[in-house]
């Protein structure tokens, strides 16, 4: 069964969102940047939507979208293959003790929120809302 990023119990703490922002930013930027030396993974506009951390701050995990959906079956392969050169890339720009391994997973929240569209424009669900 796949791992879901929203889960019962505690949430994370002040730490963990600090350090998963920072640390998305930072992944954003050397994305956006090109700065890896990959033709392939350069090629792709990468949106990441969300990091999170693990509680010790050891796992990042990078929750990722291909800008316009297209590649959605190579983007995680190409980051994964990638990983240790982003993972310096983003412990420069960093000041952490130790630089999370970092792993990457499709950020299927867009899917979800063009199904709720999708749903709510529907005339049943609708006519239901407006009762």
């Amino acid at each position: 069964m796949a791992k879901n990023k929203f889960h019962d119990g505690p949430g994370p703490s002040q730490r963990q969102l600090r350090v998963g922002e920072l640390i998305r930013r930072t992944l954003s930027d050397v994305l956006m940047r090109g700065d890896i030396h990959d033709p392939d993974l350069n090629r792709m506009s990468i949106t990441v939507g969300e990091v999170t951390v693990s509680p010790d701050l050891k796992v990042a995990t990078a929750y990722v979208v291909p800008l316009g959906g297209k590649g959605q079956e190579d983007v995680c392969q190409l980051l994964a293959r990638n990983k240790a050169e982003l993972r310096r890339a983003i412990s420069k720009d960093m000041t952490l003790k130790y630089s999370p391994d970092l792993r990457f997973r499709l950020d299927e929240t867009f899917d979800r929120l063009d199904e709720t569209r999708r749903l709510f424009s529907q005339e049943n669900v609708r006519r239901d809302l407006d009762d």
